[in-house]
């Protein structure tokens, strides 16, 4: 097992350099450092490893949800208004439509499995946008209208609400019903998760306040408890219907209205933890992929996924309509919402290891909307980015 771990690590890392010097997104060099070591080649990882990847991949978006939330500007969503608000969670819907029509047509999926497709395809990497529009802003692109801060606060909110969708779908799957029922649930499980989150993030942040400790020991206990609640979901769910990771995520973004100094200071601790996090959840990503099945489902996941792109771009635009923004920063705005990655990496197995009989076709969608749109969004916004935007003196 030791050795696997080695191999992931080592592999993982020097691709990850190799790719990032070709001016790739890292990550797709972790991919393909999975496949390569998984059991369609070369077959050298250990089953242990295996067996718990699911919880790997559940611990890597802990930690993602967290960090969102330790960052998550709400005063940006306020000063840029209606187009964040509807950058949030528009494009995300357009593109769940778009999986819900296609999936069946294409792929001979039922429209619920096409809806669970949407849902993990929905998301923004902001493993990809993240680092380029602080960029854009540092180097003073399109700052008079705020456009790369709408694509960063809008990308946050967004991965949010696909999550939540993504955990209620998944249950529709499972169940294989939409019932009054388990669509009443669905806001009373937001909900809940959103006040308890709230609630959790406060009683910490007094704690921390009154009590003295490293940095690094409060990123545990908040590591810890995000386990427990994660772990104690489907118990908690018997009594009330709760969203685990919507409260881990609140819990976060309380932390960050109450104690903001602590929030960044936590964040910067969980950028580091991500540094490990992110070789395994991309690695292991790639170790679950049967190429087989891939080449086996043929040309139409890659309709399906630029198909799904198009339905995206689409969604940008209509929440951009009478905003005041110009043809070029529009399309901006569509080109930085096409990259995805990390909430794809992370949730895309959990279908499969659901028992889902759709969960090897998400995870191959997946992987391939991961292999397409991230080299294809990395590259239009470094090479036409700065020409579509204006270089503001402000």
């Amino acid at each position: 097992m030791l050795v696997s771990v080695a191999l992931i690590l080592v592999f993982g890392l020097l691709f990850s350099n190799l790719f990032t010097k070709l001016k790739l997104p890292g990550f797709i060099g972790m991919i393909i450092v999975g496949i390569i070591l998984g059991g369609s080649f070369l077959n050298v990882i250990d089953d242990k490893i295996l067996a718990i990847s699911s919880e790997i991949r559940q611990i890597a978006l802990i930690i993602i949800l967290t960090r969102a939330g330790l960052t998550l500007k709400l005063d940006d969503l306020k000063k840029i208004g209606r187009p964040a608000f509807f950058m949030s969670f528009l494009p995300a819907t357009f593109e769940i439509i778009g999986c819900t029509i296609l999936g069946p047509i294409l792929l001979g999926v039922t429209p619920l499995e096409g809806m669970l497709i949407g849902c993990v395809l929905g998301a923004v990497s902001p493993a990809v946008v993240v680092p380029r529009m602080i960029k854009f802003t540092e180097e003073g692109y399109g700052q008079k209208k705020k456009v790369p801060q709408l694509v960063l606060t809008g990308a946050s909110f967004d991965d949010v609400f696909v999550i939540a969708l993504f955990t209620v779908v998944s249950t529709f799957v499972q169940s294989g019903t939409v019932n009054l029922t388990s669509v009443i649930q669905v806001p009373i499980a937001i909900g809940s998760g959103i006040l308890l989150g709230i609630a959790w993030g406060y009683v910490f942040q007094l704690f921390f306040k009154k009590l003295h400790m490293r940095d690094s020991v409060k990123l545990l206990l908040i590591l810890a408890f995000s386990f427990f609640a994660v772990g104690f979901e489907k118990e908690i769910s018997t009594v009330l219907p709760f969203s685990a990771l919507i409260a881990v995520m609140s819990m976060a973004i309380s932390i960050n209205i109450f104690y903001p100094k602590l929030a960044n200071r936590l964040s910067s601790k969980y950028n580091k933890l991500w540094v490990a996090g992110e070789v395994f959840l991309f690695v292991l990503v790639g170790i679950s992929v049967e190429v087989s099945f891939a080449i086996k489902a043929g040309i139409g996941t890659v309709i399906l996924v630029i198909g799904a792109l198009i339905f995206r771009m689409v969604g940008v635009f209509v929440s951009l309509i009478k905003t005041g923004f110009t043809i070029n920063e529009k399309l901006f705005c569509m080109i930085s919402y096409l990259p995805k990655a990390t909430v794809q990496a992370a949730i895309g197995g959990i279908p499969l290891a659901m028992g889902l009989a759709c969960g090897e076709i998400v995870l191959t969608i997946a992987v391939i909307a991961i292999l397409i749109s991230a080299p294809l969004g990395a590259i239009l916004i470094d090479n036409i980015g700065k020409r579509l935007l204006v270089q503001d003196t402000i």
